[in-house]
């Protein structure tokens, strides 16, 4: 396993975060000085290569940074996960590519909209794209936005992702989910942008991780056995502070048996559920890609929801009326873990459904 240091650190960043978490959640914006200390923590980098001055950084170390700050804040976790992760699907681009993004800094902070929603035609160099992609989580303090689109090539459209600076793009603010907040997960529009073929790759070298540029471990993963993980950890983190948060509720107060028993099942759960994304992540720096262990990585995302979403609602009753107070933290980890376990990566017939039949059975 990798030791860049960053586990620590993200602690740190945690405890900032939690710091500004009630007044990230009512301005829907992550203060500043904590965008600035999850770059500074490493996070951006830990997926960039040392040529870059990147960390190379492994996935059971970013996994367990991820849950350390997802105790403080779920909304800065997701945007820590997503600058990690995104940072490595930009690796699949050409080496001029990786020249354009890191060679000033490897905490260039990159977001990512992998849904196929642009349209792009070939020109000399390059392509032309247009396009409105919707929660694109960062975007507020993003560098570079990674969009796919679809090619017209004259047979098959083909899908491509795009990288686009900052510049390139307009965001319209329209994320209004009563959960995770803070996340900036807003739309993108991208309005007839020449892209140059160098920031540009085909999206089937991101689905399949064979990475042409960079042979890395890390920078060829298949994406059905990283995709649940990313959104998995915060929530995970996030049931973490939910727990916390819940015992501080009731410090001082007689527990009767019922609340202990919530209590004790709901522990139980979220344990249960980080050992599950730490054994994703065990699979991930294993390189294990078989795919019985992928079809169980997207299993173990999608049963991590639903042991969280859980565990959060057993909190919630065994803490009462005051755990659902606005100054408690605990109704927002509880919003922000039932809107984090909604994604569509972590929902079984997405996942389970969709890869489990062929995997066990060899359909």
């Amino acid at each position: 396993m990798s030791d860049t240091g960053l586990v620590p650190v993200a602690e740190k960043v945690s405890a900032l975060a939690a710091e500004h978490a009630e007044e990230a959640d009512r301005t829907r914006r992550l203060a500043p000085e904590v965008v600035a200390a999850v770059r500074e923590a490493g996070f951006a980098r830990h997926f960039v290569a040392k040529s870059y001055g990147g960390s190379e950084g492994g996935f059971t170390e970013f996994t367990q940074a991820v849950i350390a700050v997802g105790e403080g804040c779920a909304s800065t976790a997701w945007c820590a996960s997503l600058s990690a992760l995104s940072a490595r699907y930009a690796t699949h681009l050409p080496r001029l590519g990786h020249d354009e993004l890191w060679a000033d800094s490897p905490d260039t902070f990159i977001v990512t909209a992998q849904p196929p929603m642009g349209k792009a035609t070939v020109t000399q160099g390059g392509h032309r794209l247009s396009g409105r992609w919707s929660y694109v989580s960062g975007v507020d303090f993003a560098d570079w936005a990674l969009v796919c689109g679809m090619v017209a090539t004259g047979g098959e459209p083909e899908a491509r992702f795009f990288a686009l600076p900052r510049k390139d793009f307009t965001v319209v603010e329209a994320w209004d989910n009563a959960g995770m907040r803070a996340t900036s997960s807003h739309t993108v529009i991208v309005d007839d942008v020449f892209v140059p073929e160098h920031l540009s790759y085909l999206r089937a070298d991101f689905v399949s991780g064979q990475n042409g540029t960079s042979d890395l471990p890390a920078h060829n993963v298949p994406f059905q056995a990283v995709g649940g993980l990313t959104f998995a950890a915060p929530a995970v983190g996030a049931a973490y502070g939910a727990f916390h948060a819940a015992t501080d509720a009731l410090r001082g107060k007689k527990v009767n048996v019922s609340q202990g028993v919530d209590l004790c099942r709901a522990s139980a759960q979220i344990d249960a559920a980080r050992f599950l994304v730490e054994q994703n992540a065990q699979v991930l720096d294993e390189r294990t890609f078989t795919p019985r262990l992928m079809a169980r990585c997207e299993r173990n995302a999608t049963f991590t929801a639903d042991s969280v979403v859980e565990a959060v609602g057993a909190l919630v009753r065994a803490a009462g009326t005051s755990g659902l107070s606005e100054s408690s933290p605990l109704q927002r980890f509880w919003r922000d873990v039932v809107s984090a376990s909604s994604h569509v990566a972590l929902r079984y017939e997405t996942a389970a459904v969709r890869t489990w039949p062929a995997a066990l059975i060899g359909e």
